[in-house]
């Protein structure tokens, strides 16, 4: 009788193979193009491991959003004006602007992914901080310290992006990221709508800080889960080379800027888009201004989930086929938005629609937002190899930082002539980057 040996490469059958055959429409669980035999075999596992913590990580950045929930959190507990306008410039720039020196570090591990839980448990614990500093703190002491915390949980953050690519490009191939990413933006999207759903028939939500620290404790803890559970992952290990002292690597991992081609051509392109980013602040001044606080917050929170939900899957799958044209969609989109809101507030259509035509705006942004991110993230992640992929993304991060400063400081001096002119001049930058992306090179 002849014994039946399984192909080592093929991934073992079981739930999670089931499930993963289901979820991306792999029959055999055969589709391994750029990891190797051992990582594809573990692969179905690792596919849901990646989900999961990616889950938590997703839906913790909706429920302690820069841009939304910690501006509320430090109205309520009447910190100053000067403070809130800090929160996104703060943690977006010192997520990105370290990589460059953390890359060589995170290098000379051969497995990383104790670098993206560890991350991610930082994270976390800044989260619950801020809660502590909130409550227990007079209301300047308190903003300076949610600042404080702030830089942490962003360097923090700064790691786990180091770390990321390089882990998911070592544990699930290429033509299953994008479809990942996907999935992992649209249930953290059903889970905002829900809470979001929540904070609306809270009783007295509008008078009361409790909701408002209620979503930060959900959020602190959705990230020690993503930690505990990203270390369970399967991975192998990886090149060392180039891991030497950090700010040397970090120097000469500038130099790929002009001997990698395409690369110049997508910082560029992800540069330019930052418009979504820097756009949707001024989308919820507009909003606020329409409605009472904790209902603008509700409603801003869900239709930025619903977005999500609906927007995340469609860009997964289409940024597995072209992310590059993903990119330029997206920035078309937002140059278009931009425009539509900024002629709604010249022309005064809260008077008559209330908060409606600026909270449409800002569930359209979102998910175009989403499309900016799984596009320029998959194409980073396919154009680079083992090799190179940590250094790669640590350089467009660190240049997307300085970029980010100048151009957030920039539209903070627009915005002084009113949001409805910051998102109009945002639109100009969103519209060169659909220009531009579609002459990236093709990584798919």
């Amino acid at each position: 009788m002849t014994e039946t040996t399984q192909d080592p490469s093929t991934p073992p059958k079981g739930p999670a193979r089931d499930l993963y055959d289901l979820v991306t429409g792999d029959e055999n669980a055969r589709v391994c193009r750029d990891i190797p035999e051992s990582a594809c075999r573990a692969q179905p596992l690792n596919f849901f491991i990646h989900l999961i913590a990616l889950f938590g990580n997703k839906t913790g950045d909706l429920l302690a959003s820069p841009k939304l929930v910690l501006p509320w959190l430090i109205s309520a507990i009447g910190g100053p004006v000067w403070i809130i306008g800090l929160l996104v410039p703060l943690r977006e720039s010192l997520a990105l602007l370290p990589q460059l020196a953390v890359a060589g570090w995170i290098r000379r591990t051969p497995r990383r992914k104790g670098f993206w839980a560890f991350g991610a448990l930082a994270q976390g614990v800044s989260v619950l901080l801020m809660i502590a500093a909130a409550v227990l703190l007079p209301a300047l002491a308190a903003g300076i310290a949610i600042l404080v915390l702030l830089a942490g949980f962003s360097l923090a953050r700064g790691v786990c992006s180091a770390a990321y690519k390089d882990v998911l490009g070592k544990t699930i191939t290429k033509n299953r990221r994008g479809t990942l990413s996907g999935i992992a933006a649209s249930t953290a999207g059903a889970a905002a709508i829900g809470v979001a759903v929540g904070l609306w028939l809270w009783p007295g939500a509008n008078a009361r800080l409790v909701p408002i620290v209620s979503l930060l404790a959900v959020a602190g803890g959705l990230w020690l889960m993503a930690a505990a559970v990203f270390s369970r992952l399967t991975e192998v290990a990886g090149a060392t080379e180039g891991g030497g002292n950090a700010l040397g690597t970090a120097w000469r991992s500038l130099s790929l800027v002009w001997h990698k081609p395409g690369l110049a051509r997508f910082i560029t392109v992800r540069g330019l888009l930052i418009a979504s980013a820097l756009a949707a602040p001024y989308y919820a001044t507009l909003a606020h201004g329409s409605s009472s606080r904790m209902t603008a917050l509700a409603l801003l929170l869900g239709l930025s989930g619903v977005a999500s939900l609906v927007f995340a899957p469609l860009w997964g799958r289409f940024s597995d086929r072209s992310s590059r044209h993903v990119m330029a969609v997206a920035g078309a989109g937002v140059a278009l938005i931009n425009i539509l809101i900024a002629i709604c507030a010249w022309l005064h259509a809260s008077a008559l629609l209330g908060v409606w035509p600026y909270a449409i705006g800002f569930f359209l942004l979102s998910g175009l937002h989403d499309g900016v991110r799984l596009g320029r993230k998959t194409w980073l992640t396919d154009f680079g190899d083992a090799d190179n992929r940590a250094q790669l993304t640590a350089v467009t991060n660190t240049l997307i930082g300085v970029i980010l400063l100048a151009g957030g400081g920039f539209i903070a001096f627009v915005a002084t002539a009113g949001a409805s002119v910051a998102i109009a001049v945002l639109a100009v930058p969103a519209l060169a980057a659909a220009i531009l992306a579609p002459g990236l090179p093709a990584v798919e």
